[in-house]
């Protein structure tokens, strides 16, 4: 049996910048809602369609010069690919920030915590 290859670390570009991050995550939620009505059965009957949503969460190191406006980031591209170029290449577009935090720890560098949202997520 071949053995697979599976992707490992990715690169973040935010508007064509390439950004030093530790920890990256996406929640989609579809937006889907599940419709109850009354019957004999006495179980729900189906789901309407909603409004599907992007919420990115992002760590990145702190850089000393060339820092991004993490809290006033509006309508940016937020692009992820994997470091050997390899698989597809999956971009956020309209993205803006709605949390920002910083962590501060003894043995590690300086660390910005992001939430943002998105309006469209393409796959390329």
């Amino acid at each position: 049996m071949a053995l697979e290859e599976y992707v490992g670390s990715i690169v973040m570009e935010v508007d064509s910048q390439e950004i030093e991050i530790t920890d990256f995550s996406v929640q989609i939620v579809t937006g889907r809602k599940l419709v109850k009505t009354m019957n004999r059965t006495g179980r729900a009957r189906g789901f309407a369609q909603g409004i599907a949503t992007y919420e990115l969460s992002v760590t990145a190191v702190v850089p000393d010069a060339n820092v991004p406006d993490w809290e006033g980031m509006e309508g940016v591209k937020i692009s992820i690919y994997p470091l050997d170029n390899s698989a597809k290449r999956t971009s956020y577009l309209d993205c803006f920030t709605t949390e920002v935090g910083e962590q501060y720890t003894v043995d590690n560098e300086a660390k910005i915590d992001i939430k943002l949202n998105a309006l469209n997520k393409v796959d390329a």
